[in-house]
């Protein structure tokens, strides 16, 4: 096989390893979220977040942190009804369908969102950068 075909054919396999590896982080990130893990989302949370609600409000990560840790905003589900991923070296965008229940400010909501996250690749690991979320309903 030609040494063209042969290195397209790993950075294929490269590349399609980075969109596995960022499906979990998508699931990793759901889960943290939906479980209050603290822990799990300072590592997969960026230090320069930037968490802009469906409903205009924007955040930063200490301040979406500690919405949750007041419990002022909790999520109940956190569903990816359809994901696609793409990946640009060490960026990578995230589009997907959600379902999300919870309580914000004591009021409850279930939504169906688009959501679109952009991760980076940082101090060895897939972080979120940015969180945007639109309602579809």
């Amino acid at each position: 096989m030609p040494k063209v075909i042969l290195s397209l054919l790993a950075a294929s396999l490269v590349m399609l390893g980075q969109e596995d590896e960022i499906r979990k982080a998508e699931k990793a990130w759901a889960a943290a979220v939906v479980a209050g893990d603290r822990a799990a989302l300072d590592r997969i949370l960026a230090g320069q977040l930037i968490y802009a609600h469906s409903t205009g409000v924007i955040e930063t990560k200490s301040e979406y942190a500690g919405r949750l840790r007041a419990g002022k905003q909790k999520y109940e589900a956190i569903e990816h009804e359809k994901l696609e991923v793409r990946v640009y070296g060490g960026a990578a965008v995230a589009h997907a369908h959600v379902r999300m229940r919870g309580r914000s400010d004591a009021r409850p909501f279930n939504d169906r969102l688009m959501m679109l996250h952009l991760w980076v690749r940082q101090d060895g690991r897939w972080q979120l950068a940015a969180h945007q979320t639109t309602k579809l309903e």
